[in-house]
């Protein structure tokens, strides 16, 4: 963009807020020019940086199949056209809400019920995020948010709005666990650079790590909150990816029934049908605040992201069948697990472990043995190997603030066994030719030092270029990876 172009613009469309100078970005420009294919492009990049389900289409598939009067676009629905393509005010279908109010409840397990009128629509958990900071923080205001988290929220929760976001160090050591002296230090810490904080955001199910937050840390934060008087913002949008209850899901709704000191006026749920049901295309992104003068509020900014009238009513009638829920919540479940189990164990024969988890569309995995040295230069530098060599679209940990270098995020439930088989089968191919092969150690080509079992294919998010020059983010700006064959 030339300096006269920029002097047209405003300074949020010549900027980099969004973030497209990251790894995530140039993983997705990989793939975008060499996209695997089974018979027209075998050789390609397997997309892996892409936390979407697809294990489960068939049910909706058949069910959509069974009531074609669900849609206003069949000769079965078509009498409904008029009502449903006419204006709809930002309140939504009472139809919809209700629906939605209670597959939030079926996959909480119906130990916590919401009601209705607080939900809010928008265009999909993005457009939840920015409308919830837009409601809670001025520009320049911060929300503390535990590390490694997903870098989305980098563009989602900051680019327009202006506010900051302030990283909780998390450690490997105790397996990134949220403590209260981390939530203390971070706290502290924006406070001695005289920044404002106004909440905490968590993911739970975590993104990228896969794992529960237990009670006992709801607690502790929810005790941390209300004592700073600062917002919680809880995002849940992979409250029906548990693939087992072992631990069980927990959510904050539940926290705060108990006899807990409370201000529930601070308490917020984000939460989307995207990932839970596999519905990203729709954008159906939820607010749930119990907050009234938020309801209000993000109502009335929801008029700039609304869901469809035709999505909303779609959604309604097949969330209101209670036997598909059950049955959907329950297989997709199984589903997840046995791609979970036939994925780790995959990774396990080439030596390579993960957090252990048990939620989410992806796996945290442990690279750290394979670094040349335990740096996020040497990071990025097996990242670009798996990228340009293995043909696998995946991030690395620092692009999720990680604190410790090694780690990357791969997902598993974006494709079909056969691919998943292609991308095990490389792993696997990479790991036995660097164990075949002997290269002085003076050398430094990328197999020196690799004793790579890479079969983690999924790095959803990754870090968008203000965090990256955050002082907790050792990464730097990447350059564009091109994927050649």
């Amino acid at each position: 963009m030339t300096r006269n172009q920029q002097h047209l613009l405003s300074k949020i469309a010549t900027g980099n807020g969004h973030g497209e100078n990251s790894p995530y970005f140039d993983g997705w420009k990989a793939f975008e020019d060499n996209p695997f294919h089974h018979t027209k492009n075998p050789n390609g990049v397997i997309q892996m940086g892409l936390a979407e389900n697809q294990l489960s289409f068939d049910l909706i598939q058949e069910w959509i199949l069974k009531h074609p009067e669900a849609s206003i676009c069949t000769s079965e629905g078509v009498n409904n056209f008029r009502d449903i393509a006419i204006f709809q005010d930002y309140h939504g279908l009472p139809e919809f809400r209700n629906a939605v109010a209670n597959f939030m409840a079926k996959s909480r397990g119906n130990r916590v019920r919401f009601d209705p009128d607080r939900i809010v629509m928008s265009g999909g958990a993005t457009g939840a995020h920015e409308m919830v900071v837009f409601c809670l923080a001025d520009p320049g205001d911060a929300f503390l948010v535990p590390t490694p988290y997903y870098p989305g929220f980098d563009r989602d929760l900051r680019w327009r709005t202006g506010a900051q976001l302030v990283p909780v160090v998390c450690e490997s050591s105790n397996n990134f666990k949220v403590t209260r002296e981390a939530l203390e230090a971070a706290y502290e810490g924006a406070q001695d650079a005289n920044i404002r904080v106004k909440g905490l955001l968590i993911t739970n199910p975590s993104n990228p790590l896969g794992t529960i937050l237990d009670k006992e840390t709801l607690r502790m934060v929810v005790s941390f909150i209300n004592e700073k008087s600062i917002h919680l913002v809880c995002d849940e949008i992979y409250a029906a990816t548990v693939f087992s209850t072992q631990p069980d899901f927990i959510s904050i709704a539940e926290i705060i029934q108990e006899e807990i000191e409370c201000n529930h006026d601070l308490i917020h749920i984000v939460y989307s049908l995207s990932k839970d049901l596999g519905f990203p295309g729709f954008r159906v992104g939820i607010v749930y605040s119990y907050n009234d003068a938020v309801v209000n509020c993000c109502r009335k900014m929801s008029s700039f992201g609304l869901v469809s009238s035709q999505t909303q009513y779609l959604i309604a009638s097949m969330l209101s069948d209670d036997e598909f829920v059950n049955k959907f919540i329950a297989e997709n479940a199984r589903r997840l697990a046995n791609r979970h189990k036939v994925f780790t164990e995959g990774l396990a024969q080439v030596d390579i472990g993960c957090l252990k988890s048990n939620a989410g569309l992806f796996v945290w995995m442990d690279l750290r043995h394979l670094l040349k040295e335990q740096t996020f230069k040497a990071e990025m530098e097996l990242w670009k190997v798996i990228i340009n060599k293995v043909k696998l679209n995946v991030s690395p940990g620092s692009s999720f603030h990680c604190s410790a270098p090694g780690w990357f995020r791969v997902c598993f439930a974006n494709m079909d066994d056969k691919t998943m088989d292609v991308a095990l089968t490389r792993i696997v191919a990479f790991v036995h030719q660097n164990k075949e092969t002997t290269v002085p150690m003076k050398k430094k080509c990328w197999q020196t030092n690799l004793r790579l079992s890479f079969s983690s294919r999924r790095v959803d998010d990754i870090m968008m270029a203000q965090c990256m020059s955050s002082p907790h983010s050792p990464l730097p700006q990447s350059p564009l990876v091109r994927a050649r064959n």
